[in-house]
């Protein structure tokens, strides 16, 4: 608790600007390195602008008041009324109080729609928020329901699932990678790859803290891939950077094409980009890929009633995902990432046709 506390209130001088120039490098570093840390640091920005435009709403309350208090109004109602001439000689009389309380009120009321729509964009986000930290299966997490009477499925005689999205190979023998809020809660797991094949799988690995799960194929049926072609990338892709995913937000394939739009996700969250790719529900866990085949993040969300304004977890934080699964529980399962994309310097189609076969449809039944 003390901790918390002394956190707190660390991060409040620094958003107030009283650190000094060694205190704040040494904070933003801190901040880079530590999500929970970062995103403290948001909250505690949107709460402290939110109590100071509270505090200009009675500031102007107050004054409006005061103001309202200096004039007559009960005399200059009686006044206008039976004497109609008099109107321009009290508003000559009164004009610059008048002006004034007009003006302040005017004030007021903006800053009041003002406080009310920064209110409404806050409680969007803590929505969002809720609903990964609860996991719930929404359209913004971007799970795809699957309609039960998908008949190649039926066809053979297997249950499509009552809930989907995307992971990819990072190992040859069977490791998946998807988001956490994707698979979570799910009595049985499934993937299937772009054959039509399904394959049991059991969840080895989960990260609540960046919404990240890695599944194991556990299905004797299942034969190892061909090398993975992609490598994980380690550095930070810039601003502009073309990026594409694949991914099922149906029972096909998808490919979705944009760039890297900023280097931080969902109000200033440093473990994401925001990238302009169109996603739907069922993108959520897809790989996201640079124009050399790099892996660069995985698609993790949409902003609400914004096309066009995606969310990607960062490979770095999938590198640290695959670290942290104790290798005594891999046995001879070592995950390691390639040191060489096998896709640099091809065309993004044959790219594409290599990519398939290591992008798997997920498959969740609750």
């Amino acid at each position: 608790m003390r901790n918390d506390l002394e956190l707190d209130a660390i991060i409040e001088d620094y958003l107030l600007g009283k650190l000094n120039a060694e205190e704040k490098e040494a904070f933003e570093q801190l901040r880079r390195n530590d999500a929970t840390v970062d995103h403290k640091v948001v909250s505690h920005k949107f709460f402290l602008q939110s109590m100071e435009e509270f505090a200009v709403q009675l500031r102007l309350k107050e004054k409006l008041n005061s103001i309202h208090d200096e004039i007559d109004v009960e005399t200059l109602a009686a006044d206008l009324r039976p004497h109609p001439s008099k109107v321009v000689q009290l508003w000559r009389k009164h004009k610059s109080a008048i002006a004034v309380a007009a003006s302040f009120l005017v004030l007021s009321l903006v800053s009041i729609y003002s406080i009310q729509h920064n209110s409404k964009q806050e409680d969007r986000y803590e929505q969002v928020s809720r609903e990964l930290s609860k996991v719930k299966k929404s359209q913004n997490s971007l799970i795809r329901t699957i309609q039960s009477n998908n008949s190649s499925a039926a066809a053979k005689n297997v249950n499509p699932g009552n809930f989907g999205g995307t992971g990819f190979a990072v190992s040859t023998n069977g490791y998946i990678l998807t988001n956490l809020h994707v698979v979570n809660g799910a009595d049985s797991l499934y993937v299937q790859n772009n054959k039509g094949e399904s394959f049991k799988v059991k969840a080895v690995y989960t990260d609540s803290q960046n919404d990240i799960a890695i599944l194991k194929i556990s299905d004797k049926n299942f034969n190892h891939l061909s090398t993975i072609p992609y490598t994980i990338k380690k550095s930070i892709s810039g601003l502009g950077e073309s990026v594409y995913t694949l991914g099922y937000p149906k029972d096909d394939i998808v490919l979705g094409e944009g760039s890297v739009s900023s280097r931080t996700g969902f109000v200033g969250d440093t473990t994401q980009y925001q990238v302009s790719i169109l996603v739907n529900p069922g993108n959520s866990g897809g790989p996201l890929l640079d124009n050399n085949g790099n892996l660069v993040g995985i698609i993790s969300g949409k902003q609400d009633q914004t096309e066009g304004a995606a969310f990607a977890i960062k490979s770095k934080y999938i590198l640290e995902a695959m670290r942290a699964i104790p290798q005594d529980s891999l046995g001879d399962n070592r995950l390691s990432a390639n040191k060489r994309s096998l896709l640099s310097g091809m065309k993004r189609t044959k790219q594409i046709e290599k990519l398939q076969d290591y992008v798997f449809m997920i498959k969740v039944y609750n």
